[in-house]
């Protein structure tokens, strides 16, 4: 007899804050509302300076103010760019892209118990290979237009039917999702849907959106 598949688990939101939070004190209050809403497994802190790199200073006082809050709620602090504040600042976790270190240092600084993301944009070899260095899920995108992040490249639904017919890491979709344009990207394969303006820029608002998200994802997964 065939070993039988077990099903696949629900697919999650994985919030990225906006690109910049000038009134820190205001975003933690609309987080909160937006975790009060629905699940929300991580949020990353991705906060640029004008040079592009990561805002050192912002990120460590986005991060101290909503980290013990988010994780009430279940919700996992991951940090963009950087190990070694994510090791310093005592978060869950580490997202890092191809231009910032190898995937093997990363794990070295953070070590076995933190999660490690990486981004692999379009390409099955590169997430592949982030797998074998030592990430715990490798993202995808960007698979709509997006303002959010420069330099990105078009991913089409095929790479998720791919990935997740044949490999086991978890895989994130990102770029230019929201509660709209979210379907397919859940029935291709998407484990998490990495979202930002799609939340923060919603009409009626974030908590709404995680709301809206969260209805949706039960939707699919209950088919």
């Amino acid at each position: 007899m065939a070993e039988k598949i077990p099903p696949r688990e629900r697919t999650r939101l994985y919030l990225i804050t906006p690109p910049r939070i000038s009134d820190v004190a205001e975003f933690a209050a609309i987080l909160e509302g937006a975790l009060e809403a629905g699940d929300v497994a991580s949020l990353q802190i991705r906060l640029k300076g004008d040079d592009g790199l990561i805002d050192v200073a912002a990120t460590r006082e986005v991060t101290e103010t909503v980290m013990a809050m988010a994780q009430a709620y279940g919700t996992a602090i991951i940090i963009n760019d950087s190990p070694e504040l994510a090791v310093e600042l005592g978060a869950d976790g580490v997202h890092v892209g191809p231009e910032d270190m190898p995937i093997k240092k990363a794990r070295e600084i953070v070590g076995s118990d933190m999660i490690l993301g990486a981004t692999a944009k379009n390409s099955r070899h590169a997430a592949m290979a982030a797998g074998e260095q030592g990430a715990d899920y490798v993202a995808f995108g960007a698979f709509y237009p997006t303002e959010t992040k420069a330099g990105t490249v078009p991913a089409e639904l095929e790479l998720l039917e791919f990935w997740q017919e044949t490999m086991e890491l978890p895989c994130v979709a990102i770029g230019g999702i929201t509660v709209d344009n979210a379907a397919p990207l859940v029935t291709a394969g998407a484990d998490f849907l990495a979202v930002s303006s799609g939340v923060w820029n919603h009409p009626e608002g974030a908590a709404a959106a995680v709301f809206a998200f969260n209805a949706l994802l039960d939707s699919l997964h209950s088919r």
